[in-house]
């Protein structure tokens, strides 16, 4: 894929390189002032009309910290950061909240120590004991922890948004509690499906 944001008109192109060549598959322009909005769904358009996909999971994350760091690293801007599942507990008043993970699965924030996993059915077994209280915002997680922790209360809220995490920001900007740009990375509890499903790397002798 060859991505050119650099001039007044923008470009992103999709080829398939056979042997020396490279077979254009396709190309959509973009207007140099739109680049910024529009260039992940002209990706996304681009692979789709190929039968194509980018491997793994996390792409909403990724776009996120990409246009965080993109704003922040000219001028020095600080930068405060946070799990979803942190500002979901907040939201709800519970030190334990849960989102599902899909595959029988869910993101799993535990008490006070802020222990954060993956969780099924294996880790809810081993578990000492469920937290009194749990907050979810989905249907699948809610139902993932009733059948496994049926003693817990869950506490159900709307699913966290920007302004809840400015909200629970607001104290860490007031101390700098700054992340560090240059290595902030996404907490991806899951590996990805690339990860998992893609083929094992060849190495050399």
């Amino acid at each position: 894929m060859g991505i050119d944001t650099c001039g007044p008109l923008g470009s992103v192109a999709l080829g398939r390189l056979a042997g020396g060549t490279v077979e254009i598959l396709g190309q959509t322009e973009i207007e140099g002032r739109h680049c910024a909005e529009l260039l992940v769904s002209v990706v996304s358009d681009l692979l789709a009309a190929a039968g194509l996909k980018v491997p793994g999971s996390f792409t909403g994350v990724r776009v996120g910290l990409a246009a965080v760091k993109g704003l922040a690293e000219p001028a020095g801007t600080p930068v405060v950061a946070m799990s979803r599942l942190e500002v979901l507990g907040c939201k709800a008043g519970a030190a334990s909240a849960a989102l599902d993970a899909h595959r029988g699965e869910v993101y799993l924030r535990l008490g006070a120590e802020a222990r954060e996993l993956l969780a099924g059915a294996a880790e809810f077994a081993a578990a000492d004991a469920a937290p009194a209280r749990v907050a979810v915002c989905d249907d699948a997680a809610a139902a993932l922890l009733g059948a496994a922790w049926p003693g817990a209360e869950l506490i159900r809220v709307e699913a966290p948004t920007a302004a809840d995490a400015l909200r629970l920001g607001a104290a860490r900007v007031a101390a700098g509690a700054f992340a560090d740009l240059e290595h902030l990375d996404g907490h991806y509890l899951r590996r990805s499906d690339a990860e998992i499903f893609g083929q094992p790397a060849v190495q050399g002798a």
